[in-house]
Formats: C-alpha cells, sequence, structure tokens
C-alpha cells in the first residue's frame, strides 16, 4: 500500500517491527486555512483514539484561485513539514490540492495520502443523478469532481459553479454578513435552474456556508458533505495498514499556521467550541540533507 518515493524513504518499510510505534504518531490534516476544520471534527468523531496534526497554509489562503504548478510546490512543503514531524497518515482536507497535487505527490512521498474528491464522488452518486458542485475555481476547471462521478456513474448528470468569494468570506468571518446571503444565491441560481436533486460541497470551506446555502436550496435536494466519507475512508485505510491507535487515551490536536495564529485561532473557536493554541510555521522547512 506505501508507494516509495523520493522523500521518506523507508520511513514505512518495515511496518510489522515498527508498528506499535507508528500507531501512536498523529495523523497529518491540511488545508489553506479554517476549511479543512470540517474534516477534522469528522475525524474526531470517526476516529476518538487518534491524536492529528492540523496545519492551516493562511499566509497564502486562497488556493482556488492558483496555478497548479503553485499549489504541487505548496503541498510537497506542507508534506515534507509533516513527515519531518512524524505522522503516519496525511489528509489532505482540501479539495484543491485534492484535484491538482495529489497524484502527483502520491509517488513522491512513502506514507499514505488521502485526498477528498473521491470520497465525496462516490457519496453524491449514492445520493442522486443530477448533481450539482460548488467549489474553486481551480477545483472546476480540473474537472476531477466530473469525472469521478461519471467513472462511477456514467447516467450521472454534473452542474459545477465556481464560487472565488466563498473562501475570502469564511476566512474573514462574514459568514453572517448581509452581503453574504446575496453571494451564496448569485452561485446557487445557476444550479437551481439545472434542477439539481444534490449539492456537492467541493471545497471544505464550503459546510461553514451550510446555514446560509439552506435559506436557498430546496429542501428536496440533498447536500453532500465529503468531509464524512473522507473520515470514514481514513479509518478503512488506517485499519487495513494496521496503523489505527488502539490504545484509548485523550485526544489531542496540535494547531499549526503559515500565517496570524491568532487570526486563526479566533475564527475557528466558533466551529471548534474552544479557543485552540495556535503555532506559527515557516516553510518551506530546511530537509535533512539540508541540515547535515
Amino acid at each position: 500500500m506505501f508507494e516509495k518515493g523520493k522523500i521518506n524513504k523507508g520511513y514505512c518499510s518495515d511496518l510489522n517491527s515498527s508498528q506499535k510505534k507508528l500507531q501512536k504518531f498523529p495523523i497529518g490534516v491540511f488545508d489553506s486555512g479554517v476549511g479543512g476544520l470540517t474534516v477534522l471534527k469528522s475525524l474526531y468523531q470517526r476516529l476518538p483514539n487518534e491524536s492529528f496534526l492540523y496545519f492551516g497554509d493562511t499566509k497564502r489562503v486562497p488556493y482556488g484561485t492558483r496555478s497548479q504548478a503553485e499549489i504541487v510546490e505548496f503541498v510537497r512543503q506542507i508534506l515534507t513539514w509533516m513527515v519531518q514531524e512524524q505522522v503516519k497518515m496525511a489528509i489532505m482536507a482540501c479539495n484543491t490540492s485534492s484535484a491538482l497535487a495529489l497524484e502527483i505527490v502520491r509517488t513522491e512521498f512513502d506514507l499514505p495520502i488521502l485526498g477528498i474528491i473521491l470520497p465525496g464522488a462516490r457519496a453524491a452518486v449514492q445520493t442522486g443523478k443530477r448533481i450539482g458542485v460548488i467549489a474553486t475555481p481551480a477545483t472546476v476547471n480540473s474537472e476531477s469532481y466530473p469525472q469521478a462521478i461519471q467513472e462511477i456513474n456514467p447516467e450521472a448528470k454534473v452542474w459545477q459553479v465556481g464560487c472565488p468569494k466563498f473562501v475570502p468570506l469564511i476566512e474573514q468571518n462574514q459568514i453572517a454578513a448581509p452581503q453574504t446571503l446575496a453571494v451564496v444565491y448569485e452561485y446557487l441560481q445557476p444550479l437551481l435552474d439545472a434542477r439539481i436533486d444534490t449539492l456537492v460541497y467541493g471545497c471544505t470551506h464550503y459546510p461553514h456556508l451550510e446555514p446560509v446555502i439552506s435559506q436557498i436550496l430546496p429542501r428536496s435536494v440533498s447536500q453532500v458533505d465529503p468531509a464524512q466519507h473522507l473520515a470514514a475512508a481514513a479509518a478503512r485505510e488506517l485499519e487495513l495498514l494496521g496503523l489505527s491507535q488502539t490504545q484509548r487515551g485523550q485526544q489531542s490536536t496540535r494547531f499549526c499556521v503559515s500565517g496570524c495564529p491568532n487570526q486563526f485561532a479566533q475564527t475557528s473557536q466558533q466551529w471548534l467550541g474552544e479557543l485552540p493554541v495556535v503555532e506559527n510555521i515557516t516553510l518551506p522547512v530546511p530537509t535533512p540533507s539540508a541540515l547535515a
């Protein structure tokens, strides 16, 4: 299951002899900002015995308007740091990264890396056949969701809308602002016109807007949050690899960001239920060879 690559070769090469040690390592979760907290909360529910390392690349948010080359380089930097911090698995709590970088970095890093798009696509086709996807422009342009959905069910029809204003509104904690309702309506209107029966949150930030979206979306339209399905996939992968933390203990999370720790802490408090302690991390980090 582990793919050998250029970084961290042999990290999990002898799983049987180091299994108990690896089981205690944290799971790395990363996103461009607070959006990945929707995935983290789902992971808390699904994996109560695990510890986590969360990274928000808040200095470079949003990802959704950047090029593939930029996204791939950002992801390499984050994964290099996470490997040095000894995570046992990395989870891309970011649709843009999953769409543009997942398959590339899986060949370069010697640890299991999970993306969010395939679990979301599987859940969508189980829910309906007229599927709307709201996502960042980069994710929309990648065509990742239509391809994944139609590979599973060729009869499904997919409509996508790029929503570049959503992430800044969420990161700036403007969800309750009057203009947010108008922006949400503007983006949803083409999907309503298409008479979708399912709406996929194609960005992990977007479930934070669910109270606003639900004011506009008909009750007959099912909402799919891929975060819940990614958490289930992570649980299955850990079990398959023998990396599940079997000992009961107090769940812990270390929060790190590339931007302002205080701003992230204040913004995330309402979703975490408490004010987290947040560290600042400067990327890229020196590689082991550079430190030698």
